[in-house]
């Protein structure tokens, strides 16, 4: 993109931050009852919103999001699981059609409460997000190539909100020091960015590069703090730079990239995975270094080792089956795998993801993380345990809608 585009997609600035007040003011409504939002004029023009750490903000990319439902989530109590299709089966059908029904109406009604969230923790948090952005919009990416209905604007702007927030840190990324999170904040907002389609440019060039020199000296990429399940496996943050620089590396890079692959791919064969996002993320990895065939299958036979007799994946051996476990684990084996969505396996995995899913269309997972940033509400349910919820939800999500046939 040209340093004329980009600086008019980003730097036609009129606005003030003054304009985030009365948008705030309505959110405290949240708290209280139901609130849409009336109508705000016109779009503007690409302006932008400089938020107090400098990340920049399209304020027409939130516009963008407004109109989605901003209706207040009941409580936990009060959301009893999906029962099955609503669609009553025709007669003569088969037991797969009525299968493939049940699975668009449970993604049907996840996409919603997906993103609806991904609005308000916009505009509430001034930075990008793994649980409410990444893997949202892979969710949304995947269900769109399905032929599910997603909304466009929503999916559009959080893209843009994603490359926004990666260009307000550009010089730190340049300079080698990337953005509080670390290598897996950087290589999920590439994911972000190459489910939403965005070409390869001076920002993506930049972080790629980040993720390069990050930790050089080394044969994989560590974590940058300790909270699981997202952010505690070194598999986690290998696998995602891995693939960050698969996507946007660019080709000055090259032969740098070939020697850190080398090397990861010689760390993910050797080590010994202790939980399912370690398992997870190894086969993802593996994948992206170009491991072998073989290397692969015994990935995906150890991942498939730990599924529970309820068709569900734990985080860990001493907890019990949960969404975030099992849909991650669903998308690593059929997109990094090379599991059908046909195997039976697979399909213990989706039954109990159906089984899971509350009325709402969303999955309640309980957060093992300590909170370090104050209390909000982000438009998903389940209060402190949100964030992992909208994760969680999000990877459900992606792995059924991945048992429905591709869009032609």
């Amino acid at each position: 993109m040209s340093e004329a585009r980009r600086s008019g997609r980003f730097h036609r600035c009129k606005a003030s931050i003054g304009w985030l007040i009365p948008v705030l003011s309505v959110l405290v409504g949240l708290a209280i009852g139901s609130v849409r939002y009336g109508a705000m004029g016109s779009e503007p023009e690409r302006k932008t919103v400089l938020k107090p750490n400098r990340t920049k903000i399209t304020v027409a990319g939130l516009n963008r999001l407004q109109h989605l439902d901003h209706t207040v989530s009941p409580p936990v109590a009060d959301q009893p699981k999906l029962a099955g299709p609503v669609r009553k089966a025709e007669a003569g059908a088969k037991p797969e059609d009525a299968a493939l029904e049940r699975f668009r109406v449970a993604v049907t009604k996840a996409l919603p409460p997906l993103q609806k969230s991904m609005l308000v923790y916009a505009e509430k948090r001034d930075c990008f997000s793994c649980h409410h952005q990444a893997v949202p919009l892979v969710a949304l990416e995947i269900a769109r190539n399905r032929g599910l209905a997603i909304d466009q604007d929503a999916f559009q702007a959080t893209v843009e909100l994603t490359l926004a927030d990666l260009e307000g840190a550009l010089s730190a990324y340049r300079k080698g020091r990337g953005q509080p999170g670390g290598v897996e904040r950087g290589a999920y907002a590439l994911w972000t960015l190459e489910a939403g389609g965005q070409t390869a440019n001076e920002v993506t060039a930049a972080v790629a590069g980040y993720l390069l020199t990050a930790e050089r000296d080394r044969d994989h990429w560590s974590t940058a703090s300790r909270r699981p399940p997202m952010e505690a496996s070194p598999f986690t943050s290998t696998a995602l730079a891995l693939r960050g620089l698969r996507y946007y590396a660019t080709r000055s890079q090259a032969g740098t990239l070939q020697d850190r692959i080398r090397h990861a791919r010689a760390w993910l064969v050797a080590s010994r995975p202790v939980d399912t996002e370690d398992r997870v993320f190894r086969l993802w990895g593996l994948k992206y270094a170009e491991a072998t065939p073989a290397e692969i299958s015994a990935a995906v036979k150890d991942l498939l080792a730990v599924q529970r007799g309820d068709g569900g994946w734990a985080q860990t051996d001493k907890l019990v089956s949960d969404a975030y476990a099992t849909g991650s684990a669903l998308v690593a084996l059929h997109q990094a795998g090379g599991l059908a969505t046909d195997d039976p396996a697979y399909g213990r995995g989706v039954s109990f993801l159906l089984h899971e899913q509350r009325a709402d269309g969303t999955w309640f997972v309980a957060s093992r993380s300590h909170p370090f940033q104050p209390y909000f509400e982000s438009g998903f349910p389940y209060g402190n345990d949100q964030f992992i919820a909208v994760a969680a939800s999000g990877w459900a999500t992606a792995a059924i809608a991945l048992a429905l046939p591709a869009r032609p």
